[in-house]
Order: structure tokens, then C-alpha cells, then sequence
């Protein structure tokens, strides 16, 4: 099991989405203030894997985990609820094609392409109505 204390900096097993051959899609999981230690267990038993990145948002109010197949974010109701309208988030190798594809689609951004701790991301409306964030990592400053 990961320990409590890898959710409270960033860290991730890899760290540069260049080179990501095929997107990584995560489920988003809400969990309350308190809870995400409990959830990443969870998750790593259910799946059989060990968490591989973590990071406050303190901005928001936030500590996210990356589980599998599953993004956890640990919040208050309040701090939780900008991020509920998203289906999911898509790891990928560069968010720029995918921002200019969806663009040019006549898809709808409502979180605009900027960097973040992370890398960079955006969200974007699909046409159906499904709402997507696009995240590519890249190391941070101190190479994390």
C-alpha cells in the first residue's frame, strides 16, 4: 500500500506523457476530506496495482491520487463540486493536437489550455455533451 504522506507533494512514477503511445483514461472517484488514503488502498487491491502519482491542489482545496485506471480527488463538498461536471481525465502524449482537433471540431473549451503543476491541460465539451480533461506531464522544476 502507498503511504498517506506520498498524497501530500507531487510525485508521479513518470513524470513526461512524451512519448505515451496510447492515452491513459481515469475514471474520476470523489472522495470526502479524510478518505484518501482509505480509497487508494482500495483501488490498489481492486486492481492489483500500487498508486503511481500524487498531488496537493491546494488552490482548490484538493489532493488528487492516480490509481490504474482511476484519478481520486479528495475534497470537501464544496471544494469537489467545479470538478464533478467532468466525465473523466485523458493522460496523453501532448494536449496541443488534441486542444486544436476539438477546436476545429466546434467542441466547446471550458477550462482553456494552460500549464499546471502537472504539464498542461485543458477541458473541453465534446459534442455529445461529455465533458473530458486533457493532461500531458512534464517534469516540474526540481525534476519531479
Amino acid at each position: 500500500m502507498t503511504p498517506a504522506s506520498r498524497f501530500d507533494a507531487l510525485w508521479r512514477e513518470r513524470n513526461d506523457t512524451r512519448g505515451l503511445k496510447t492515452p491513459r483514461v481515469m475514471i474520476r472517484v470523489f472522495v470526502p476530506p479524510g478518505t484518501l488514503d482509505e480509497a487508494v488502498a482500495f483501488y490498489e487491491r481492486l486492481q492489483g496495482v500500487a498508486a503511481d502519482g500524487g498531488f496537493p491542489f491546494p488552490e482548490a482545496g484538493l489532493r488528487l491520487a492516480m490509481v490504474g485506471a482511476f484519478l481520486l480527488l479528495e475534497g470537501s463538498e464544496q471544494a469537489l463540486a467545479p470538478f464533478k461536471s467532468t466525465t473523466g481525465t485523458l493522460l496523453v502524449e501532448d494536449v496541443q493536437p488534441y486542444y486544436d482537433a476539438l477546436v476545429a471540431a466546434g467542441a466547446k473549451i471550458i477550462f482553456p489550455l494552460q500549464r499546471v503543476p502537472t504539464g498542461a491541460c485543458f477541458n473541453a465539451v465534446h459534442p455529445d455533451g461529455t465533458v473530458v480533461e486533457y493532461v500531458h506531464h512534464r517534469p516540474d522544476a526540481q525534476g519531479r
